[in-house]
């Protein structure tokens, strides 16, 4: 356990801060799941057939069978799904598949002089295939290979990008951490020729602890420790100035604000492993989208799941901004209660 909490802890210190907005396939950071929406965008240490591809080291027995369906109703005629199912356990591990699709709906199109020319289409897929693999009764690796497929009119693009966790849980299974290094990867085929951009790499850490006698659970994500800064500079072109967010504030405020924005907090009531209510706050999606005269619930989150016979659905609410919030829906079938006599 030492030895995971120090490879927590340092490895940030040993990478390059990146400014956002530098990175293509940002789809890939898109939450798959209803439960994941609910918990604040991120969980990387709860055990649940939803989960395990925000984290492939969360596959053991009991998510072994289980086939999801998801789907998301985003702002402005974007919607997006994900389907995927886990394999039974053998000897060699255990295994999962996926796919998940990004659908933006139609666009006019134009030319340069704004003649309306016709219509076009955008759409991103990510296929999955996971892996993982028990090294003793705490600690268990996993990997995710994702193929990436991207269409924007006439420009394609072609990706792979791999995510590598590891997770520990205590003997009696209240207390779990949770490390993943995401997008690991590059463009194959760039949309542009010879225009190669870097994928959104991210680590994440997360520890949930379940009270002993009480029925919840409560968790902590630490995301994007591989850059340290995660503010932003707005540059004014117009009178060739530069305005950053936070220059208004003390350093202490400063330097608390950017802390703050690498967590996501989140509690879940578990009165029964049929039934759960969940809620998030994730401190940079508040930070970037609120409005200052009326922050509202933005950056807040809830979800609610129940399990009844051999299906579980799941309902996740995210508020994203005062003018909306994202719906995800999603509904889980164990195959093999399906055909139990």
């Amino acid at each position: 356990m030492k030895q995971f909490l120090v490879i927590f802890i340092f490895v940030p210190f040993f990478l390059n801060a990146q400014i956002g907005g530098t990175s293509t396939y940002k789809f890939l950071d898109l939450t798959n799941s209803a439960r994941i929406a609910a918990l604040g965008g991120a969980n990387v240490s709860i055990k649940d057939p939803n989960l395990i591809f925000n984290n492939p080291a969360l596959m053991d027995s009991s998510t072994a069978n289980q086939f999801n369906v998801s789907y998301v109703n985003y702002f402005a005629g974007i919607s997006w799904g994900y389907s995927s199912y886990t394999f039974n356990p053998s000897k060699l591990g255990f295994f999962a598949v996926g796919i998940q699709y990004v659908d933006y709906g139609k666009f006019i199109a134009t030319d340069e002089f704004g003649n309306i020319t016709g219509e076009f289409e955008a759409s991103d897929y990510v296929l999955s295939a996971a892996w993982a693999y028990n090294l003793d009764s705490f600690f268990t690796v996993g990997v995710v290979l994702k193929p990436i497929i991207s269409s924007y009119e006439i420009y394609n693009s072609f990706g792979i990008a791999a995510d590598i966790g590891m997770t520990y849980f205590s003997r009696n299974k209240n207390f779990s951490a949770g490390l993943v290094f995401r997008n690991i990867g590059t463009q194959i085929k760039p949309y542009v020729e010879d225009n190669y951009e870097p994928l959104p790499f991210d680590i994440q850490v997360g520890i949930s602890q379940k009270l002993a006698h009480a029925p919840f659970r409560f968790s902590v994500v630490a995301h994007h420790l591989n850059k340290p800064n995660l503010g932003y500079v707005i540059e004014e072109v117009g009178d060739n100035l530069q305005f950053n967010e936070t220059q208004s504030k003390s350093k202490l405020a400063e330097y608390s604000d950017l802390f703050a924005r690498h967590f996501i907090i989140s509690t879940e009531l578990v009165p029964s492993e049929n039934f759960y209510i969940s809620f998030g706050f994730n401190y940079q999606r508040r930070q970037e989208l609120k409005i200052a005269t009326k922050t509202g619930l933005t950056g807040f989150s809830a979800g609610v799941g129940i399990k009844i016979k051999k299906f579980a659905f799941n309902y996740g609410i995210a508020k994203y901004h005062l003018a909306g919030s994202s719906h995800t829906f999603t509904m889980a079938l164990n195959i093999n209660q399906l055909f139990k006599r």
